[in-house]
């Protein structure tokens, strides 16, 4: 039987270890470490945590509630291990790090198709399948032969990041709907401030704190292209009127006047659920973030799905190179999982290892890979990643702007959010059950 080889054994590598093994077929799981170290890892444990110990919420009214519900149906190893790591942490998974890293290498080494080559991978392999979950610090020389095969201008290695909004918390009656100049379709939601208004979110924004780069990233300059929002306003008062906030070619139909500054909410799908604050990339802590983009007028109650960062990040323009199976267009026995692919956050890592690892099992066995359907949490993740505007394309997170409309709208947000819930995991085990896929 052919075997799959995974190069990386963080925590998409090792879900996607697992799910193949578990289907039969043998795994070569290849991880550098610790013959080859990186800056942020400690140890040569599979699936080591290096920032938060979090997986964040356990509850069904939370995005990453639901996501890890439907990767529990599917037999999670990380969510397992995490769950038998588990320590106090109210309603968020939080674990022992030490113990969770401990027990993930535990269960693939007891499995006697998995076996662990220590040292680097520097180039694609030819003998596929293959999955690649490297993360966000992937080694410049497998970059550069990732690079070869898809093309160098679809790798990113710098991540700028705006907030995101759900759209049905924007105040509607603060906004207009226009583009510059009346030019192509107006899908902007503009938010006009007065010149009182700008004065005291300038100041606020000037006042807030900000998160200090991790040692990994201090020595990466920035783009000017991929300012921070506070970096730009610190060079004058004025900057940010004649950047990101200029007002130039809008009109306020309330008013019939080009306003002081204006901040453009730009659509991140289609319907569009979730907007992104235009050229708001920034390092502010996540509760200044809200506090300051509050002061925004039309953005009073936003609830934020994605709150904006800089950091440094290896990534893949996913929409111009990746399958909703998370294969690559031009060699479909080459898959990608985790950070890679342009998903934020632990769960979310692990969940695309965990459809790559299914795919590349049923690949072997000589099936068609699957696409998840877009009303679960996992196959919408997929779906955003692989079909959005790869001209903006930045990574994200688990949330519910990206699942398709509920039939009959519910103002509540937690009731909203538990029908969607309650939506997705009936039609993941449906999902299931039709594909004779094992279900916990």
């Amino acid at each position: 039987m052919s075997f799959v080889t995974i190069i990386g054994g963080g925590l998409a590598g090792s879900e996607a270890a697992w799910q193949v093994a578990k289907r039969g077929v043998p795994v070569v799981l290849h991880e550098m470490r610790p013959l080859q170290p990186t800056p942020v890892h400690k140890t040569a444990l599979c699936a080591e945590l290096v920032c938060s110990n979090t997986l964040k919420s356990k509850t069904l009214d939370r995005a990453p509630g639901l996501l890890k519900a439907e990767m529990r149906l599917l037999d999670s190893l990380i969510l397992a291990c995490a769950e038998a790591a588990e320590i106090p942490g109210g309603t968020a998974l939080t674990v022992d790090r030490q113990k969770f890293a401990e027990e993930v290498t535990r269960r693939l080494t007891a499995l006697p198709n998995v076996r662990i080559v220590r040292g680097e991978v520097t180039e694609v392999p030819d003998e596929e399948p293959v999955i690649i979950a490297t993360g966000p610090l992937t080694s410049d020389a497998l970059a550069r032969s990732l690079g070869g095969i898809i093309g160098e201008n679809f790798l990113a290695f710098f991540d700028a990041v705006s907030p995101i909004v759900d759209a049905d918390t924007i105040n509607r009656d603060r906004v207009f709907q226009a583009s510059r100049y009346g030019k192509g379709e107006a899908a902007f939601l503009n938010c006009p401030m007065s010149e009182a208004e700008y004065q005291a979110f300038y100041d606020a924004l000037r006042a807030a704190d900000t998160f200090e780069p991790h040692a990994v990233d201090k020595d990466v300059p920035y783009f000017e292209g991929c300012m921070p929002i506070e970096e730009l306003a610190a060079r004058g008062r004025d900057t940010l009127r004649f950047g990101p906030m200029k007002p130039v070619g809008l009109i306020d139909p309330r008013t019939n006047r080009r306003p002081y500054a204006v901040v453009q909410l730009r659509p991140e799908n289609d319907p569009p659920t979730m907007y992104n604050l235009v050229g708001f990339q920034t390092r502010l802590k996540w509760g200044d973030q809200a506090r300051v983009f509050r002061l925004i007028p039309g953005l009073e109650e936003a609830e934020f799905l994605r709150y904006g960062m800089i950091h440094r990040n290896t990534f893949v323009n996913a929409p111009r190179v990746l399958l909703p199976t998370y294969q690559l267009k031009s060699r479909p026995g080459v898959f990608l999982a985790g950070q890679l692919t342009g998903t934020e956050g632990y769960t979310e890592s692990a969940a695309g290892g965990l459809i790559a690892g299914i795919n590349a099992a049923r690949l072997v066995h000589g099936e068609k890979p699957l696409v998840f359907p877009p009303e679960t949490m996992m196959g919408a993740l997929a779906k955003y990643i692989t079909t959005a505007d790869p001209t903006s394309f930045q990574p994200m997170n688990a949330n519910f702007g990206l699942l398709p409309p509920l039939p009959q709208p519910i103002r509540d947000r937690q009731r909203r959010n538990e029908a969607f819930s309650a939506r997705a995991l009936r039609v993941m085990k449906e999902f299931i059950q039709a594909l004779s896929l094992p279900m916990h």
